[in-house]
């Protein structure tokens, strides 16, 4: 459920009821919640600062489970939440909103290399759980990098403010939540306003950073006049269509799924099918 603001939780005083001896601001922070650290005493910042949260899935493995076919699944239920695996001592976070991965860290990495992470260890045998988040926490916990910022609290500021006596939740410009985990030092990770997909490096999805040329079937493929155009529109749709001519534009899948905010998991069948039918070739 998507938390409220302290100010929109505060209920006026029922006339005739006992005076509270609290002050408005003692009042107003019992009000806001206090989420419980899921991995006390972590070292990677994302995971240090993810609230428990009872998982969603748990024991997920290789054996049994695909994770790309998983990953597409909660990306077309628009899930909102995290992915922890861990192998032995290895461990790697990621964190989902509206499905998409946005930020990620593992022991030595984050970003796209600690997504990578996670996928290399699950390949490896890793166990898998997947732990639901209201989408206002996701959005706050999505600007979680590998350094914190100097805090500045604006009427629209989203994000998390991490000092030496704990972490506060904001969402434009109101506290939501705080947690007790800390930062040696005052710092602050400010969430995009839309938080962007990342996108796998090129050791796990070589193809999404190739480029590709269009041939001559290719163009015909974005020409409404030829017979190809009706074939190609039939078969793809119009995300095929504007797919193929970011490829002609000399965009990169990989530079094209961050631009569309497409999933690249439904790019790779496309990039396949065009090279096997030949309207594309690699460069």
């Amino acid at each position: 459920m998507t938390p409220q603001s302290a100010s929109e939780k505060a209920a006026p005083a029922t006339s005739g009821a006992p005076a509270s001896s609290a002050s408005p601001s003692e009042e107003l922070a019992e009000l806001i919640p206090e989420l419980t650290p899921m991995f006390p005493g972590a070292s990677p910042f994302l995971a240090r600062f993810l609230p428990h949260s009872p998982p969603t899935y748990a024991g997920l493995n290789e054996s049994f489970c695909d994770l790309h076919a998983f990953l597409k699944y909660l990306h077309e239920h628009s899930w909102y939440g995290y992915l922890y695996a861990v192998l032995g001592d290895q461990t790697a976070y990621v964190l989902l909103f509206e499905g998409r991965t946005v930020t990620a860290a593992a022991a030595s990495a984050t970003g796209e290399q600690a997504l990578g992470e996670l996928l290399n260890l699950y390949e490896q045998g890793a166990s898998l759980s997947a732990h639901p988040l209201s989408p206002a926490y996701a959005h706050v916990l999505s600007g979680i990098g590998s350094r914190a910022w100097k805090f500045n609290l604006t009427e629209d500021f989203t994000g998390l403010h991490a000092r030496p006596t704990g972490a506060i939740f904001y969402v434009r410009g109101e506290i939501v939540a705080t947690l007790p985990a800390t930062l040696p030092y005052e710092g602050a990770f400010p969430a995009p306003l839309r938080p962007q997909t990342l996108i796998l490096p090129r050791s796990l999805a070589g193809w999404a950073h190739h480029h590709y040329n269009l041939t001559l079937r290719g163009r015909d493929g974005m020409n409404a006049i030829t017979d190809v155009y009706q074939v190609f529109r039939s078969e793809y749709g119009a995300p095929g269509i504007a797919f193929l001519r970011a490829l002609g534009e000399k965009l990169t899948p990989a530079e094209y799924a961050m631009r569309s905010d497409a999933a690249l998991h439904d790019l790779e069948p496309m990039v396949h099918s065009f090279l096997k039918t030949g309207y594309i070739r690699e460069v």
